[in-house]
């Protein structure tokens, strides 16, 4: 626990200080690099090495760049077939059997990050690069740490029934309502500060705590399938970088999307 606070207290300023910072096109070095290096996570993960993994990492940091060049109308599009995408791997964490699953469509599994990882940083930058965007991508990386903090000490402490014990025996009930209502926490403190406001802002907060939640869980699938704990070892405290952006890669799309609905959050 002290290397994850003392990791937590050097990477959530930096973090915080570029979205607050750095133009949007300087702020998508950082992003599409950890991008990348969470996509070398996932090819390991995946049963990738050396060669391989790195260019499956030079591809995902390519999609991503490809998204950016292209658009936000090119991203917003990316962003709703990644919707599809985690509905389907919704039911995928709740009916899955066990391990096994990985080893019968590996090459799906390696598709499937391309759709787990570009479109989540594509979709990071988008809200970034919008009027007030830096307030805007801050406010979801709040929701989800808000989220993620809540469920883990709500569930510590309160957690008896387990969520998805198959995927994830840590995760509980009573965490979950923790994370959510510690989201919804976070959508009233925002709305007092003039930052949102409105059923469809607090509907959309609780679509991106939940969608947190799927993400989380489908990352937990995938290192139950390989037999690791953590997607690598670069973060003391915290795993690797998949393990840190595992939330957001699935709250990011539906932030984007749901922006669009919610009138740009103002």
């Amino acid at each position: 626990m002290l290397r994850r606070l003392l990791t937590a207290a050097v990477l959530l300023p930096l973090t915080v200080a570029a979205i607050l910072g750095l133009p949007t096109v300087w702020l998508a070095l950082p992003f599409v690099l950890v991008t990348a290096g969470a996509g070398w996570e996932w090819a390991r993960l995946t049963g990738l090495a050396g060669a391989a993994a790195a260019a499956y990492a030079a591809a995902v940091a390519a999609g991503v760049a490809a998204l950016l060049v292209a658009g936000e109308g090119a991203v917003r599009l990316v962003a709703w077939l990644a919707l599809a995408w985690w509905l389907a791997a919704a039911v995928l964490v709740v009916r899955y059997p066990g391990p096994g699953r990985m080893r019968r469509a590996v090459w799906g599994w390696r598709a499937a990050g391309l759709l787990v990882l570009v479109p989540a940083c594509a979709a990071a930058l988008a809200v970034h690069g919008r009027p007030g965007g830096a307030g805007l991508l801050l406010y979801l990386l709040v929701v989800v740490w808000a989220a993620d903090s809540g469920a883990y000490l709500v569930g510590r402490r309160w957690g008896r029934h387990r969520l998805i014990p198959r995927v994830s025996p840590g995760k509980t009930w009573e965490g979950l309502a923790g994370g959510v209502l510690a989201a919804m926490a976070a959508a009233l403190a925002a709305a007092a500060a003039g930052l949102g406001g409105g059923p469809s802002w607090f509907a959309l907060t609780l679509a991106v705590a939940l969608s947190s939640v799927v993400g989380d869980l489908l990352e937990s699938l995938v290192k139950r399938e390989r037999g690791v704990k953590d997607s690598g070892g670069l973060l003391p405290g915290h795993g690797g970088l998949l393990d840190r952006i595992d939330s957001i890669t699935a709250a990011a799309p539906v932030y984007l999307v749901g922006l669009g609905a919610a009138g740009g959050g103002a």
